[in-house]
């Protein structure tokens, strides 16, 4: 009997251990596959926020050579005698304004490290207000 009870705790004491040793390999895999996800997330962020700034330097780009065709039509335009051309002058330049301010609050998303969905929504934004500024400008070089 006292043998059994012997080979009985044996084997306990082995499954015991064993059960230990699994469960802490479990808990170094949980920990390591943590640390990989997150490792994985900041680099794939990193990577979206590289893309957010390749459309913000392209905003900008179209940004300034619309105003350089702004200041190049200004001096036609303030030499017409023509109300409704400065008028439509005046709107296009506040779009041009609105613009500006749209491609300045993304930059400050992107600077600042936003969201991805906050970026986007943002430049979307600038993108949106730069075309309404480009169609604007159409419209006065029509009118010339």
């Amino acid at each position: 009997m006292k043998r059994s009870r012997l080979n009985l705790f044996k084997a306990t004491s082995m499954s015991i251990s064993v059960l230990g040793i699994l469960l802490i390999l479990a808990t170094i895999a949980l920990f390591a596959y943590i640390g990989i996800s997150t490792l994985s997330s900041t680099v794939s962020s990193d990577v979206s926020s590289g893309s957010a700034y390749d459309q913000l330097a392209v905003l900008k780009s179209d940004y300034s050579t619309l105003s350089t065709q702004f200041d190049d039509i200004k001096t036609s335009v303030d030499n017409s005698n023509n109300a409704k051309l400065q008028s439509a002058y005046n709107n296009a330049t506040l779009e041009l304004v609105r613009a500006q301010s749209a491609i300045s609050d993304a930059d400050s998303a992107v600077s600042a490290g936003e969201s991805q969905d906050e970026i986007k929504s943002r430049i979307s934004t600038a993108q949106t207000q730069l075309q309404k500024a480009e169609s604007s400008f159409s419209d006065v070089k029509a009118m010339m």
